[in-house]
């Protein structure tokens, strides 16, 4: 099935429906702290049943979605287009430190949260950090748990979703902002989803980059039983480097093949990942060996010595307990406490799926779990990208979600 480039927003109903595509205290930033080509087709008509895109999505493949990794938290003094004098450090009500970038919002502009993946810090915002604040939004942009200058608890246990979600909330009473705008890539999907499924007065809408809306029930599918189900229809392992960054050491295997892990998650070659990232065992064995490929062209040398700097000082033993609480149990019994009337969300869904993300597989799977995510209007984009979309297309992006958050009328 191909799907369009460009979905004008989508009313979903229960029966069916049909998309027409056209194609509080402020510290200076401390992200440096250590621990405590595919043309878009022509337009067209595509039909589409609920029953048709359930059995999608219940075959479990969603979870691909979650795979995706994304860029670094960097920043050893404040790189433009941070402000310093922006950044701002809170102890949430459980005792963490959280570090985030706060913009105030102009008179009658809404706010738009920003949430961030693995690997990466506040710094993979920068091109929509650029873009938004100069149109007058107001942004709030955390280092999510384990990176950057936000505390990097060694528990796994402390990074489960109704901790962190609980944790975001805390931030946007301390900013005394009622409700925002969320969007979120990689792991930051998976918060988005969550944020939807336990808080969902608190959003207007929601947006979701590379990874789709996650199901409560998703994490609830043991790890072997979605790497069988995902190679029997991908032929491929996708979902195989989870088994790694949940293994003892992993932080310090990547720590010291710093550059060839860096190579590979940030490449131009995405199909690299289908061989040497995901495939149980590829990714160790390729860092191990110090294998070097070209990096990616969408980052300068400057942004990423910044990002790798900051993986150096904080390093990854706190941003793998992300796959450790979903390649184990944890997540999937935290998200039993999801109140079953939440499960879909009732507000209004973006969703940027990426064609050359063979990790996360967003097209079609992620784009699939998007028209059934929400009741209201799903709004699709596709783009010609790897996983990290924000950084390789910025100006699209930017120009689309700007297109949908004016489209949600939500400015005074």
């Amino acid at each position: 099935m191909s799907w369009g480039p460009r979905c004008s927003s989508l009313p979903t109903g229960a029966v069916g429906f049909q998309a027409r595509c056209s194609s509080t205290q402020v510290f200076m930033p401390s992200y440096l702290r250590s621990q405590s080509e595919m043309p878009r087709p022509a337009e067209a008509n595509i039909s589409v049943t609920v029953p048709m895109i359930e059995q999608l999505v219940s075959s479990s493949l969603l979870l691909a979605l979650t795979a995706g990794a994304s860029t670094l938290l960097p920043r050893v003094d404040a790189p433009a287009p941070f402000n310093s004098s922006l950044f701002k450090d809170l102890n949430v009500s459980r005792g963490l430190n959280y570090h985030y970038y706060a913009v105030p919002a102009d008179t009658g502009k809404s706010t738009l949260l920003f949430l961030h993946g693995f690997p990466s810090t506040s710094y993979d915002w920068r091109h929509q950090v650029a873009f938004f604040q100069d149109k007058g939004y107001g942004l709030l942009v955390p280092d999510m748990l384990g990176y950057g200058g936000t505390s990097k608890p060694l528990d796994p246990e402390l990074y489960v979703s109704s901790l962190v979600t609980r944790d975001i909330i805390d931030i946007l009473d301390a900013e005394g902002i009622e409700q925002v705008v969320v969007i979120g890539h990689d792991w930051g999907s998976k918060t988005t989803s969550r944020l939807a499924n336990y808080f969902p007065e608190r959003f207007h809408s929601y947006a979701f980059l590379s990874v789709g809306y996650m199901t409560p029930t998703l994490f609830a599918t043991p790890f072997e039983e979605t790497l069988s189900l995902n190679k029997a229809v991908l032929g491929y392992e996708n979902v195989g480097y989870w088994d790694f960054f949940s293994s003892e050491g992993a932080d310090q295997i990547i720590l010291d093949h710093l550059d060839s892990f860096w190579d590979i998650l940030l490449t131009n070659d995405t199909t690299k990942t289908i061989t040497d990232w995901s495939p149980l065992g590829a990714l160790e064995a390729f860092i191990a060996n110090d294998t070097r490929i070209p990096p990616a062209d969408y980052v300068t040398p400057e942004e990423r010595a910044i990002q790798m700097e900051a993986f150096r000082q904080g390093g990854f033993a706190g941003p793998v307990n992300w796959y450790k609480i979903a390649h184990g149990t944890l997540e999937g019994q935290d998200d039993k406490g999801i109140p079953q009337e939440n499960a879909l969300i009732h507000k209004p869904l973006f969703f940027g799926a990426t064609l050359r993300d063979y990790v996360t597989v967003s097209a079609p799977i992620s784009l699939a779990g998007a028209l059934v995510a929400s009741d209201r209007s799903v709004t699709i984009r596709e783009y010609n990208s790897g996983h990290w979309v924000q950084l390789e297309l910025p100006d699209e992006v930017n120009g689309d979600l700007l297109e949908w958050i004016e489209g949600l009328s939500l400015d005074a």
